[in-house]
């Protein structure tokens, strides 16, 4: 009787509410237990799906509980008529979260639809399996380059903002319309002004942005887009009450019962199916990135199941920074992993609040547990019906938030709580078309993701500015501010050619320096921001070495020799440089055998020494490439020779004769004897430092091409040689 009482109750407050157009307080309303949901009840679904941004309603039909082979979560069975299915193709993707509520109670989100099953009919995931994932552990977030004062920065934002306008206000002619401040978080601009296509113009370089709370890049920190403010929809019901608030505790599995093929109204029914016939409602929005990026991308996310669409000029742009933003239950709101030139989000629908915390999707997003994803607003602009499927396209304008857990249940988040950003600077020139383009992105800091985003989202980069993928040259100058390197930057500069899509190869090394970052097995790393750069040109900029020539016959240990080395451009005349080469102090008498070669090339030795260990079941490790620290193996990455440098160093020379190895032996060990007495009068030169012993002995100079082949050289050692 009490509960009876308690619904009606609910239902009064909920349609005077409606009535008088006044928002219910963002507090977690009552739930209806999945063991009291029964079929033939009557729900009711909240959801957007135009750009007024209005939280409109469709009526549902409860036929029962729907329980799945491979998954944790049991469904709830609904069906809609009329509208829902007929006029906008049912639930679409960008629909997930939507609440379903009975007599005022939330029962859950809709999230998902049955393969080949009619629009009229999907599921929604119970709310109790939801609410858990507000009380799940949140360890991300944690390394922080900055911290701000959010409270702070927010009221200097809004003094600010109401300096701008008064002084606009002031200067308007009289009569002029005065621009009014969108409220946050809000989904009133007027559909006319959304720029869907804007990839012909490359945005304005902007100046990083500034830290957030909790680490976050306070996002832009831009000035929200001043449009007419409009009253804000009526919310879905939600009861005040404190009373059965939340239910954490999931409920007893039901027993399976045989697969059922088809579903009646008013009779309970449950069914038993594999999850892989279950179509759950999203997809991944990026914009920026074109069709190769894409491709790429889609293969990082083919295990999560997710289908990338391309939405360029609907993802992207200078978000700005909401620090009062405010959701409601229906209302859209994304989940991006970056945004800005380059774009990746995923346009869902609130299920439930609870002061700053939010419950979404009613299903996985990426799956990975806690996680440091942004939380945006989203302007809906449409709904896009299929043959087979239909798409809520959205935008998302404004960073208003962190989604921290991202389960089978669905995504949760804290509004007002950012999270830690990677901005990602990329500028390239383009020689051949004579024009430099800019392009910006934030990255939300996630380890799994970094490394690829910053590699693809330049690579795109060099795509849209060539405009071309054919044979081409770039030099790719990279810069990760990080404390994973002393000195607090991990730089690098290579040159690449290819005859078809250059870029596929030019930011491998990017991808590998964010791979050793991201994957420290001692500590998680800052990365405060990555900032490439990129000459490129569509003409073929390789040269051939032809001779190496020393400037003595003879030369003594420790001594510096100069080789005039010859080198024969692509189509171009022949040209010479100078490279000093240093011969070691402790090098013996006789012919010391040299290789001349590009930076890229590996000796024959060592690309025998790899073949065999790739051809070895498990290869060997030694103690010293276990025990590399993540700084030694960026420190070897940044000072390997680049393709475009000319390295002179030993190499194997020819096979020696069996007089020529006993020779070597017997001056070994003489040379072995002459230390031995050295130390013990005290006469032996000083130990160098490990670092330093394990240098290899070259000589490097950079050059303007990509150097193709190897040649070799000898000099002849001699202590006495003048």
């Amino acid at each position: 009787m009490y509960k009876s009482m308690k619904r009606i109750l609910t239902v009064l407050t909920v349609s005077v509410s409606l009535y008088l157009n006044s928002p219910v307080a963002a507090a977690m309303p009552d739930i209806l237990p999945l063991a009291e949901v029964t079929a033939g009840m009557e729900g009711t679904l909240y959801t957007v799906v135009d750009p007024s941004g209005d939280i409109v309603s469709f009526d549902a039909e409860i036929l029962g509980v729907y329980q799945t082979d491979g998954s944790s979560l049991p469904y709830i069975i609904a069906r809609s008529e009329g509208a829902f299915a007929d006029t906008d193709g049912g639930l679409m993707q960008g629909m997930s979260g939507s609440p379903v509520y009975v007599d005022g109670l939330l029962i859950g989100a809709a999230s998902a639809t049955l393969s080949n099953m009619n629009p009229h009919t999907f599921l929604i995931t119970p709310i109790e399996y939801m609410l858990p994932l507000w009380d799940m552990p949140d360890t991300k977030n944690r390394r922080r380059p900055a911290v701000i004062d959010i409270k702070k920065a927010a009221e200097e934002h809004a003094k600010a903002e109401a300096e701008r306008r008064a002084k606009e206000e002031a200067a308007a002619p009289d009569g002029a319309e005065k621009s009014g401040g969108a409220s946050a978080g809000s989904a009133d601009k007027p559909a006319e002004t959304i720029r869907l296509l804007d990839m012909a113009r490359p945005k304005q370089d902007k100046e990083a942005p500034a830290q957030g709370e909790k680490g976050g890049v306070g996002i832009g920190d831009e000035p929200a887009e001043e449009g007419e403010t409009s009253d804000k929809p009526a919310t879905p019901p939600e009861n005040t009450a404190d009373e059965e608030k939340r239910a954490t505790e999931n409920p007893a599995a039901e027993e399976e019962s045989p697969a059922i093929s088809e579903q009646k109204s008013g009779a309970e029914t449950k069914a038993a199916v594999s999850r892989a016939g279950i179509d759950l409602r999203s997809a991944v929005f990026v914009s920026g990135f074109d069709k190769e990026a894409r491709f790429m991308l889609q293969k990082k996310l083919d295990p999560m199941g997710l289908h990338v669409i391309a939405a360029n000029g609907l993802g992207g742009g200078s978000y700005s920074t909401a620090y009062d933003a405010a959701l409601e239950p229906g209302a859209a709101v994304g989940a991006a992993l970056a945004y800005g030139d380059f774009a990746m989000t995923a346009i869902g629908t609130v299920t439930a609040v609870d002061d700053n915390r939010i419950l979404a999707f009613g299903h996985e997003f990426l799956h990975r547990g806690n996680v440091n994803y942004f939380m945006t607003d989203a302007r809906i602009l449409g709904m896009v019906n299929g043959v087979s499927d239909g798409q809520k396209l959205g935008i998302g304008t404004q960073v208003i938030g962190r989604f921290n857990q991202d389960r089978e249940a669905g995504i949760a988040g804290i509004v007002g709580s950012f999270p830690m950003v990677v901005p990602l600077k990329v500028t390239v020139a383009d020689k051949t078309l004579r024009q430099d383009r800019t392009y910006t992105s934030a990255i939300a800091y996630d380890e799994d993701f970094l490394p690829v985003l910053t590699a693809v989202a330049s690579y795109s980069a060099l795509g849209r500015t060539m405009d071309h993928k054919s044979k081409g040259t770039v030099k790719v100058h990279f810069a990760v501010r990080t404390n994973a390197m002393t000195g607090g930057i991990v730089e690098r500069t290579n040159m690449y050619y290819a005859e078809n899509d250059v870029g596929q190869i030019a930011f491998g090394e990017l991808a590998q320096a964010m791979n050793l970052i991201c994957s420290d097995t001692e500590r998680e790393a800052d990365v405060y921001d990555v900032k490439v750069k990129v000459e490129s040109e569509g003409e073929r900029r390789t040269a051939s070495l032809l001779t190496a020539i020393p400037d003595k016959p003879e030369v003594r240990p420790g001594e510096t020799v100069n080789f005039k080395v010859t080198l024969k451009p692509y189509r171009e005349d022949k040209i010479t440089v100078t490279i000093p080469f240093n011969v070691p102090e402790e090098q013996p008498d006789g012919p010391l055998h040299l290789e001349v070669h590009g930076g890229g090339l590996a000796l024959l030795e060592n690309l025998l020494a790899a073949l065999q260990a790739a051809n070895e079941a498990e290869p060997a490790v030694s103690d010293e490439d276990r025990a590399m620290t993540t700084e030694n193996r960026l420190r070897d990455l940044v000072e390997a020779p680049a393709n475009n440098e000319i390295v002179i160093e030993p190499g194997p020379g020819p096979v020696p004769t069996e007089e020529e190895q006993e020779k070597a032996i017997r001056e070994a060990i003489r040379r072995q004897e002459e230390l031995a007495a050295a130390a013990e009068d005290g006469t032996a030169p000083k130990r160098k430092p490990d670092d330093e012993k394990k240098k290899p002995l070259q000589a490097k100079l950079a050059t303007d091409y990509v150097i193709d082949n190897h040649i070799s050289a000898t000099l002849e050692i001699n202590k006495k040689a003048k």
